[in-house]
Order: C-alpha cells, then sequence, then structure tokens
C-alpha cells in the first residue's frame, strides 16, 4: 500500500503517453488546460528562470494572460534571467517586466524562503529546463522548495520538461553523508528522470525533510519517452552552452574540484580540458573573463589538454559518467598529490573515486563499483516512471 497513491497519480497523469519516442513533445507548461483551472483563486509562487519558456512566450507571462494571481518568483543559481556564475550569490528584487516580486535561493545567506514570503503564497510551481545530473542545482532548488512547503503547509506543483539525459542511468550513488548545495538526494549522477519523476520519488521515498509529504500535482509532458533525444530550446546555464556541453558534463564536470580548466571562459566548456602543467595532449586554449565565467580557473594562462569535441554526440552519450579524462589529466600533471579538493567528494558522492583513482584503477574498474547500485536504483525509481523508458 505504500505506493498506492502515487501509482494512482502516475497511472492518471500518464494516460495516452506514446510507447515510442515522439519527434513533438509539448512540455507541461504549454498544456494551460490542464493546470489553469486547479491554479485559480491561489497565490502561486513560479520557481523558474528563462529556461521557462513555451514557445516565444515565458510561463510567468502565460500564467498571468491566463488570469492566474502570481504573487512570487523563485529564482535559483545563475538568477531568474540566466545569466550568473556558477555559485554567485544572486540578490532578490522585482521582475522587470511583471513588477513581481523574485525571492533568490541563492542569496549567499539562504536557500529556504523566509516565512513573510511563504505566508504570502498557497502553491509553489515549479517550471524550469534541468539537464538530469546530481551535481545540476536546479533539482536542489526544487527539493528546498518541497521542503519548505511541508513546514509551511503549502500545495506543489511541477510542469514537466523532458531529460536530454533522461536515456541513461549511470554514475555512483550519493552516500547522504555528502549532501551538499550540489546533492539533495540518494541517486546516481545521471538518474534518468525529469523533475516531476525526481519530486514524486522524493515525495514517495520519504526523502523530504523528516519524511514528510507534501500535497504535489506533476502536469506531465506529452510525446517524450525516456528514449527521446531531446535538444533543449535554450541553454540551461551561461556554461553549457549546447548539447555536446550537456552529454559531456557527466564525465567532465568532476574537474570543477580540480586545478584544470573545463573551458570555462571559452566558447566551448565541458567539452574541453587543459592545465599549463599538463605534458600530454595537443590542443591548446586560454581561459578569458566573459559573462557567466567572470573569474574561471587558470584564468589568462595557456592550458595544454585535449578538445573532445571531435567525439560524435552518440559517442559522448555512450560514456554516461566516464574517469577516463579526469584519469589521464591527473597522470599527466606535475604534482598529481594536490590535484584532488574536498569539492571532489561532494561531486563524486562517496570517498572511493578519489581514493581508486589514486591507486591507479582504470575507468572501467571504477565504472563497475556502481553497476549493482544503478541496478537496484532502476528498480526502485520504476513506480515514479511517467514515460515509457523506450
Amino acid at each position: 500500500m505504500r505506493h498506492f497513491l502515487t501509482l494512482f497519480i502516475i497511472l492518471i497523469a500518464a494516460a495516452g503517453l506514446p510507447s515510442e519516442a515522439s519527434a513533438e513533445v509539448t512540455v507541461g507548461a504549454a498544456r494551460t488546460s490542464e493546470y489553469a483551472t486547479r491554479l485559480k483563486g491561489k497565490r502561486v509562487a513560479l520557481l523558474s528562470n528563462h529556461t521557462g519558456m513555451v514557445g516565444n512566450e515565458h510561463t510567468l507571462d502565460l500564467m498571468l494572460r491566463n488570469g492566474i494571481n502570481v504573487t512570487t518568483i523563485f529564482s535559483p543559481e545563475h538568477g531568474f534571467r540566466g545569466n550568473a556564475d556558477a555559485g554567485e550569490h544572486v540578490g532578490s528584487g522585482k521582475d522587470a517586466k511583471t513588477g513581481i516580486p523574485i525571492a533568490s535561493l541563492y542569496d549567499g545567506r539562504t536557500r529556504m524562503p523566509s516565512k513573510a514570503v511563504m505566508d504570502n503564497i498557497d502553491i509553489i510551481v515549479t517550471d524550469i529546463q534541468d539537464v538530469g545530473l546530481r551535481f545540476y542545482t536546479y533539482y536542489c532548488t526544487m527539493i528546498d522548495l518541497m521542503n519548505a512547503a511541508t513546514v509551511y503547509g503549502k500545495e506543489f506543483m511541477v510542469l514537466d520538461r523532458p531529460n536530454p539525459n533522461g536515456m541513461t542511468v549511470d554514475g555512483p550513488i550519493l552516500d547522504m553523508k555528502y549532501a551538499s548545495g550540489v546533492g539533495r538526494l540518494p541517486i546516481p549522477t545521471l538518474h534518468g528522470m525529469t523533475l516531476g519523476e525526481l519530486a514524486l520519488m522524493a515525495n514517495g521515498e520519504g526523502w523530504l525533510k523528516d519524511g514528510k509529504k507534501v500535497s504535489l500535482t506533476v502536469i506531465p509532458c506529452t510525446g517524450y519517452t525516456h528514449a527521446t533525444r531531446y535538444r533543449l530550446p535554450i541553454p540551461p546555464s551561461p556554461n553549457l552552452p549546447d548539447m555536446k556541453a550537456i552529454y559531456l558534463y557527466p564525465s567532465t564536470c568532476y574537474f570543477e574540484a580540480t586545478p584544470v580548466s573545463l573551458g570555462r571562459g571559452t566558447d566551448t566548456p565541458f567539452t574541453i580540458y587543459g592545465h599549463p602543467s599538463m605534458t600530454t595532449g595537443d590542443y591548446y586554449f586560454t581561459p578569458r573573463s566573459r559573462p557567466g565565467a567572470k573569474n574561471p580557473p587558470q584564468l589568462g594562462k595557456k592550458c595544454r589538454g585535449h578538445n573532445l569535441r571531435p567525439m560524435t554526440e552518440e559517442e559522448m552519450i555512450a560514456r554516461g559518467v566516464d574517469f577516463s579524462f579526469v584519469i589521464e589529466a591527473y597522470n599527466s600533471m606535475d604534482r598529481p598529490a594536490k590535484f584532488f579538493t574536498s569539492f571532489f567528494e561532494l561531486l563524486a558522492g562517496n570517498s572511493n573515486i578519489r581514493a581508486m583513482i589514486m591507486r591507479g584503477a582504470s575507468a572501467d574498474e571504477i565504472k563497475a563499483s556502481w553497476s549493482e547500485d544503478v541496478r537496484k536504483f532502476k528498480n526502485q525509481r520504476r513506480p515514479y516512471l511517467l514515460y515509457p523508458e523506450q
């Protein structure tokens, strides 16, 4: 009986979805007939950013045009307009177009809204484009707001969007002693779920604070399956400018916890890597200050390394989570003893991977270390999937 209610919601929501991947995907936010009447008469807080678009119209404007009373905007990492650096403090204020107050959840003080903010809303609605990585912070913000909703007795709704990495489940599962701003749930690096599915799972598995549950509604996409190769129409953040960056992100993000540049401050972030002290590689680049990467690692220094962009997208996807790039850089550095920072464990999700790399384990051996955990996770998540896996 534990998942009876969740299963009922999923079966209703998933009715009519195709069993095969479709070229035509309709995002949840576009399905106004499914949610507008549910929101009428309620004070709505919207978690969104520049990715919350339906065609050429932002979901905020779409809601207002449909008579929905949006009283608050919540902004995630990179801000409501999506142009702040990774981890940069983002202040609160007002939306210039509508005058609606923006409550930043990335202002350097707290990632939980205040009582004054929560007292002005009845329901929190999430519409934001995630990329399906455990350390990508948009889902973390959603979980924070779900926790806030349980504390203040508010409803929660997710207007679902496809996961561009939704075809893959891979990587180590987060050991919750390493839970942080880049990891909120005990899920693999590539979890293969949409935000709607993750919300259902967090609610159903008792992963919210103190095991509480929130009154949750998910408006699913149509025309989407986990086999769909969904190409994002808008870059989700400044340093994920294209699909190659999104597909390599599961393998190159770990350089954030090393001195190696992964291309922030260039035109090709997350698809190249290098360092002035690397002794291998035939690719050279120099990171520069630019919007979204004002002070990138190795700023102004010529880096030697590798350009991964010649790989096809299919090759990138097939790698899943691949530590071969980190291993290669570690072995080619002059002073590898100072290679890793403590942030590495937060990204990796456990303390095993650093030790395996340092003792000379191969990328295949490292991948094998989490294979059984991934198999168990796939079974655990199955009751919460809104879309066919194939």
